[in-house]
């Protein structure tokens, strides 16, 4: 048989023809325009502009997960004014691939005077015909969402934390005895540890697969971020970014998810991604930068990337080289060019007081008069090593002005930390330099004080190795650690460091930190201060050995008036009380409570496996309640957001405390009467069952004696004289009581 059949027939090995079956079924394909894509709002050029606009084109889309190369786009041309016409056409694989890009890139600012408009090629026919009578939408059903600080209207004013044991994480309310319960509780809900974002809004749980924040009353999810193999992340103060780290570096596999909600192809490498938290979208990311040394002690600073107090700029430091700072939410570098700083270490902001915050929050809102503050610029300080003959120097730099402020020169620097006030009125510097040996390191601080002119420097020269540096929130005193212990270096096993505990203040008039008080040879190696101020405690946090905890007050002989006015010579120092001492065996962390009255310690299995749990103490050092629980990891109060009310409305709130504190001292005289009503519902109820027991046993008796045939009295029970008992009552009764002074 011929291969090929007559007229183009194809007959099988049989000889039979399926030619017409075959026609009658064919797939028919169609070559359509679904995966075309027309794009409008595109700069007009040139020729000698084209290609440089058509590959940023093509890396935008590619950022945003719909890869393109530029031959896969095609510009329309305006022949007589030799320039495009402002719209492209975008040739994608697929028509699935086309309507990710449409989703993706319409509504995408490409540049400050440019923004994509897309539509499908093929809608452009359906559109031509189309009804532009209006109807008008059917309004879609309101539902209601949950508050995501629904928690902040308890009738109580209970505060919440988090506590992780085990597989199992709880969130409970923390109240007078009677109000503390379970809020809500998970099993498995995290896999590595859990984080409440800075203004208790979220809690952000940590998994294989990424980051998954949830909130509200239900406790649902609000927000995921895709990031494999998550370790590390860290809010933005104002809770808008998230950032997170992986020590694996960013892959994207073949066939992967994408979009702006995830990694693309140019993100590969790189460890470090910064996220949207309300859209979920990733802004960008970054690769690790370690610091300078050998690879084997290299050591991942944390956070990586620093955040200014109102969210609007974000910052790395390249060691040696320069400081980045990028804005947000675009993540574009902020005036295009970084900070080139020979030999930077080290940056931090400076915070924004509640002052600050007020002229902004009015600023925002038109309310800004003419007789109000404006609100201050963003501040930096970072510090430079020697290098070769010029000294190591901290700089004051204002943002984005990039003005240098004040510069001081430090000499014989072997390492500096910086620490901001939290309402950002003083810097303090903390300076380790050698002496000309080097063999033996001391310390000096150095004090900016912000908010006078010129920013001037008070040094405060120490003799010892600062261990620990705190400053009081909203006040002007700060604490610190020091110790001059042979061991302090290398401390062996069971040994315990020798610290001294100074407390020093603002002197007015005169700008300078004097001495408060000194508390020596103590173990403590932790200082805490209450989130209000006045309130510190002292802990010997994570030894073996020693686990004490010392409750101080700064200002127990003096009021709020004295305390503003400050203290006379005389006075000096003598309101500094201590208020008790505890112990928490094995203690771990330290954390006081929002409100300043109460102070969380626990010991976690992280750490070690001895007696894991926590405690909660008020701020005398009187213990509350003990949990001793196995394989306790984790404790977390939640954290509030700042106070709505005025300074003037919490000052008159101030004025008038006694007309609301009647009102709690009722409640709480409420709170003890059903305390001291259940305690007797208890006790009553005890004498019950114990009647209740004796009228039955005595029934058992009674039947048990007619069983045996004795005889028993008209109330069951046998008259002998043995069943009868003797009380002996004896009385005193004063008579007459005569009072007599003896002469000496």
């Amino acid at each position: 048989m011929a291969p090929n059949g007559v007229n183009g027939t194809i007959p099988d090995d049989e000889g039979i023809d399926y030619s017409d079956i075959e026609a009658k079924y064919q797939v028919q394909y169609e070559e359509g325009f679904d995966n075309i894509l027309l794009v409008d709002g595109i700069p007009v050029v040139d020729k000698s502009k084209l290609e440089k606009l058509l590959a940023k084109i093509a890396k935008e889309f590619t950022r945003k997960g719909a890869p393109i190369k530029p031959e896969n786009i095609t510009v329309p041309w305006d022949e007589a004014k030799g320039k495009s016409k402002g719209i492209i056409f975008v040739e994608l694989k697929n028509a699935n691939d086309a309507v990710f890009a449409l989703n993706a890139m319409h509504g995408h600012p490409f540049d400050a005077k440019h923004t994509f408009m897309v539509n499908r090629f093929t809608d452009i026919e359906r559109y031509a015909n189309l009804d532009e009578t209006y109807v008008a939408p059917e309004p879609e059903e309101y539902k209601p969402k949950e508050h995501l600080r629904a928690w902040l209207g308890d009738p109580q004013g209970r505060d919440q934390y988090a506590t992780y044991r085990a597989d199992e994480v709880e969130i409970h309310w923390h109240g007078k005895p009677s109000q503390c319960e379970v809020a809500f509780s998970r099993p498995n809900w995290t896999d590595l540890y859990v984080s409440w974002s800075p203004l208790g809004t979220f809690v952000a749980t940590l998994h294989r697969q990424g980051v998954q924040l949830w909130g509200g009353s239900s406790w649902g999810k609000q927000q995921r971020f895709a990031h494999p193999m998550v370790k590390l992340i860290d809010f933005s103060p104002n809770e808008n970014y998230l950032v997170t780290w992986s020590h694996d570096p960013i892959q994207v596999p073949e066939g992967a998810q994408q979009g702006p909600q995830y990694f693309s192809p140019e993100d590969e490498g790189n460890n470090i991604a910064v996220w949207d938290v309300k859209t979920g979208n990733l802004l960008r990311t970054f690769p690790t930068i370690y610091p300078e040394g050998d690879d084997s002690k290299k050591q991942l600073q944390w956070p990586a990337l620093k955040w200014s107090a109102d969210d609007k700029f974000v910052g790395r430091v390249t060691p040696g080289q320069q400081i980045s700072i990028y804005e947000l939410p675009s993540m574009g570098l902020q005036g295009k060019k970084s900070i080139k700083i020979e030999g930077v270490v080290d940056f931090e902001w400076c915070p924004l007081g509640d002052n600050d915050r007020e002229a902004m929050d009015a600023a925002a809102n038109g309310t800004n008069g003419k007789s109000a503050k404006k609100p201050r610029e963003n501040m930096l300080a970072y510090w430079t090593p020697e290098v070769a003959n010029q000294p190591a120097r901290v700089t004051l730099m204002n943002f984005p002005g990039r003005t240098i402020l004040r510069q001081k020169n430090l000499f014989s620097v072997t390492e500096c930390k910086l620490f901001w006030q939290n309402q950002g009125d003083f810097l303090c510097v903390k300076v380790d330099r050698h002496t000309k040996t080097k063999k033996s390191i001391f310390c000096n601080l150095e004090i900016f004080r912000i908010r006078e002119k010129d920013f001037p420097v008070e040094v405060v020269e120490l003799k010892d190795t600062v261990t620990d540096f705190s400053w009081e929130p909203r006040g002007e005193r700060f604490a610190l650690i020091s110790s001059n212990d042979p061991n302090l270096g290398n401390p062996g096993p069971g040994i315990t460091i020798k610290t001294d505990v100074s407390f020093y203040q603002l002197v007015h008039g005169k700008g300078d930190f004097k001495l408060l008080r000194t508390l020596s040879s103590r173990t403590s190696n932790t200082v805490r201060w209450s989130p209000r101020g006045r309130h510190v405690v002292l802990a010997t946090i994570g030894s073996s050995s020693k686990s004490e905890l010392e409750f101080w007050d700064l200002d127990f002989n003096s009021d709020d008036a004295g305390r503003r006015e400050g203290s006379s010579k005389e006075e000096w120092g003598s309101g500094i009380q201590h208020l008790g001492t505890a112990d928490h065996y094995a203690v771990t962390d330290a954390e006081w409570d929002p409100s300043g009255r109460y102070l969380a310690t626990s010991a976690s299995a992280w750490r070690h496996a001895l007696e894991n749990g926590y405690a909660i103490w008020d701020f005398r050092g009187q213990e509350l309640e003990k949990h001793i629980l196995d394989r306790f990891k984790q404790f977390l109060w939640r954290p509030r957001p700042r106070s709505l009310l005025t300074k003037e409305q919490q000052r008159q709130i101030r004025r008038n405390l006694k007309e609301y504190s009647r009102q709690f001292e009722e409640e709480d005289a409420a709170e003890e009467s059903n305390v001291s009503a259940e305690l007797i519902a208890q006790r009553k109820r005890l004498v019950d069952e114990w009647n209740a027991w004796r009228a039955r046993i005595k029934e058992d008796v009674a039947d048990e004696r007619r069983r045996r045939g004795k005889k028993l009295d008209s109330e069951g029970e046998q008259q002998s004289e043995e069943s009868k008992e003797e009380i002996e009552v004896w009385i005193d009764e004063v008579i007459e009581q005569i009072e007599e002074e003896v002469m000496e």
